[in-house]
């Protein structure tokens, strides 16, 4: 059975640290990370980019709106997550509002994935360099 799990933070107390804070702080999560990885427990995963990046698509008047931003009220509740290949933003964009689930007043926040790809490579250089010592 898999987990979707989504990770909140306070951006000011990411902000609020230091380099190297915050380099140490990466480094523990992505030291479990592999960890779980290699237990078989790490199945996928995405950063995303901040909320303003994101766009809403759903049903309004008969037919599909799009607005910028997160957009849920209270009484909604996620659902569930789908990774989407796409061109561009507008390309997602078009892809989602032909989803079903729209016209039945489902909303789909649209976000890029962040790459972490390069902090990855500088926190294993970082765990590397530590061990080593």
């Amino acid at each position: 059975m898999k987990y979707i799990c989504l990770g909140y933070y306070r951006p000011e107390n990411v902000e609020n640290m230091s380099e190297s804070e915050r380099n140490a702080m990466f480094d523990e999560c992505f030291t479990y990370d592999d960890e779980l990885r290699k237990n078989g427990h790490f199945a996928a995963g995405e950063a995303l980019q901040p909320a303003n990046t994101a766009m809403t698509v759903y049903w309004k008047n008969g037919k599909v709106a799009v607005t910028d931003g997160p957009y849920a009220e209270t009484k909604e509740q996620l659902g569930g997550i789908l990774v989407l290949e796409a061109r561009d933003l507008n390309h997602a964009i078009q892809l989602m509002s032909q989803h079903p689930a729209v016209k039945y007043g489902s909303l789909f926040e649209i976000r890029p994935a962040a790459d972490l790809n390069e902090m990855i490579q500088q926190s294993e250089q970082r765990r590397r360099t530590s061990v080593a010592r």
